[in-house]
């Protein structure tokens, strides 16, 4: 299932007002400086109020018999009020900001904490890039919302409720005049302004459908170019950018019309209301703060439909934060000492265990499968590809439950041992390493916490890796680059094989360790692998059969289900047997 896109359509809606009181959550630990940035708002949008009237009351005074001292008590007064207006500005600005960074950090560290802690399950058909989006691009879009665009909202309430209030104390009759074209001319300008956004919405689309061409074509230029499909991706991504260029080119016409029709409208309503303020004999000054006021709430009521829709926006990614949070996390814990009670001694069983991957219910991938591995005995597991055997690493390592049976580990059922004290008991080395980015040393600690040089050092010898980290230059302090690309496939083994050593687990998991390297790497690999499977439960899933000989016990597996088992010897004379079969066909090539 994938991640719900949901708009909220309706803020007021039970869902959307759910969304918002749980994001209020998160703000209420900093209720105290949200409230004191609310008043600053509230103060601030009051002496911007302020200033329409008292510039209309510069120009009576001006135009009426007066002293000087009358046109300087008004001319500081005003400055007074613009210098209030810029300290409560900056007061509300640094309150908002502060509550929106320390909010968004607490979302952004709950979102990720939550995501990390998600069962294997929900990552099967979710895209990595989506996921991020959702912690970056959305949190960034709130973060606009929490520090701009909620103070802006409720600044352009307050000036449209007291610029009417205010417009009405000015001239009753000329209010009544404005509230019959005002509307008119808001509403054309709303519709106007929605129906533009949809050619964007549009354009914007067919640039995103563009970029992703990009992103893929040179993430794969490998395949590109080995396939010859230059011309093939040259010709999606015309296509689209032309579709785009189309749009933008309708979009501009619409919205040459739009910006024709706000200059009409607006500088005719002005002329319509200074007009009819002139015709009932309205004051110069009182006709000029009208006039101001009249601009300051068409202003804010055309402000306010854009920010409603990015509220509205803004409730509809917060829906789909909250909805990651929703997602039944898995009980792990924060490993500084195992129980003895749960301190594991390595013997597994499988008993009748029957397993699909849950999206696809239909495939079964393990059939009724059983059997044993006892403490510090090495156990391969071999069988066509396909087979299902690395699922049992996940079925070992508690990534998935089985369907049907048991996995067993000293009598106990996996489910009885605490998951993250099962899991740090357990080490896999895979075929495709993955190495974190960062230095070899942090990748090797990965798999303690607390380790000293001494200690990296000593696994880095085990795992037949020191030679090779020795000649960098940097030397343990060496950046592997994304995904190690700076390392070859042996020194990536080596190092995820140092990483196990220091682990030092009771049960050790090799899914085919060895099948993509050359001679040489092979060599160095398997001998590391030998020395750290000394004195621990061992399960070897193994491709290449010449690794697996020396195996105390030999499990073939087809199509989900034990075929047959036991040493290399008996397997290989055991006549018409699988294992006989995938070993000829190897000896063969």
């Amino acid at each position: 299932m994938r991640i719900p896109i949901v708009h909220a359509n309706n803020m007021s809606s039970p869902s959307a007002l759910a969304q918002t009181l749980r994001l209020f959550r998160y703000l209420k630990p900093h209720w105290p400086a949200l409230s004191a940035g609310i008043f600053s708002l509230l103060l601030m949008s009051l002496a911007g109020l302020a200033f329409p009237k008292m510039l209309g009351m510069l120009i009576d005074v001006s135009a009426k018999p007066h002293t000087s001292a009358d046109i300087h008590r008004i001319g500081l007064s005003l400055l007074g009020v613009l210098i209030a207006q810029s300290i409560f500005s900056f007061i509300r600005t640094v309150l908002f900001a502060n509550v929106s960074e320390k909010t968004l950090a607490a979302l952004r560290q709950s979102v990720y904490n939550h995501l990390i802690q998600l069962p294997m399950q929900f990552y099967q058909n979710r895209r990595v890039g989506e996921l991020s989006s959702r912690l970056s691009s959305d949190t960034a879009l709130l973060q606009e919302t929490l520090t701009n665009t909620v103070s802006e909202f409720i600044r352009q309430v307050i000036v449209v409720i007291g610029g009417f209030v205010l417009l009405i104390m000015t001239s009753p009759g000329l209010t009544a005049f404005v509230l019959a074209i005002l509307p008119v001319i808001t509403a054309i300008a709303f519709f106007f302004g929605r129906f533009i956004r949809q050619y964007s919405k549009g354009m914007q689309d067919q640039i995103a459908a563009s970029n992703t061409i990009v992103e893929e074509t040179l993430q794969g230029i490998f395949s590109v170019k080995i396939f010859t499909g230059e011309f093939r991706e040259m010709a999606r991504y015309r296509e689209h950018t032309n579709k785009a260029a189309r749009l933008g080119i309708q979009g501009g016409k619409y919205r040459a019309a739009f910006s024709s029709f706000v200059i009409l409208g607006i500088f005719g309503a002005l002329v319509a209301i200074i007009w009819r303020g002139s015709v009932i004999g309205l004051d110069t000054g009182e006709l000029f703060s009208f006039v101001l006021y009249a601009v300051f709430i068409g202003t804010s009521i055309t402000g306010m439909a854009e920010l409603y829709a990015s509220l509205q926006k803004s409730l509809g990614v917060t829906e789909n934060l909250f909805s990651i949070l929703d997602e039944p996390i898995e009980a792990v814990t924060d490993i500084n000492g195992i129980e003895k009670a749960h301190h594991l001694h390595g013997n597994i069983s499988f008993k009748n265990v029957s397993f699909h991957y849950p999206s696809r219910e239909e495939v079964p991938v393990l059939r009724n499968m059983s059997f044993e591995v006892k403490a510090n005995q090495t156990v391969a597991v071999v069988g066509p590809s396909g087979a299902g055997k690395s699922t049992l690493v996940s079925l070992l390592m508690r990534l998935y439950d089985p369907a049907k049976g048991q996995v067993i580990f000293d009598n106990s059922d996996g489910p009885i041992i605490p998951l993250s004290a099962l899991r740090s008991q357990i080490a896999v080395v895979p075929q495709d390493v993955f190495l974190f980015g960062g230095t070899i040393a942090e990748n090797i600690a990965y798999g303690k916490q607390g380790t000293t040089k001494e200690e990296l050092i000593d696994a880095a010898k085990k795992a037949n890796a020191w030679e090779f980290i020795q000649r960098f230059p940097d030397g343990l302090q060496t950046i592997v680059g994304e995904r190690g690309i700076q390392l070859s496939g042996g020194q990536r083994q080596r190092i995820a094989i140092a990483r196990a050593v220091l682990k030092a687990p009771k049960i050790l998991i090799l899914d085919e360790a060895t099948s993509a390297l050359d001679a040489e790497s092979e060599r160095l690999v398997q001998d590391a692998l030998n020395n750290l499977m000394e004195g621990r439960t061992s399960i070897v899933i193994a491709h290449r059969l010449a690794t697996i000989r020396q195996a105390s016990n030999i499990v073939v597996i087809d199509r989900g289900a034990v075929v047959e088992a036991g040493t290399h010897t008996e397997l290989i004379n055991k006549h018409g047997g699988l294992y006989k079969q995938l070993s000829e066909m190897q000896f063969m090539q």
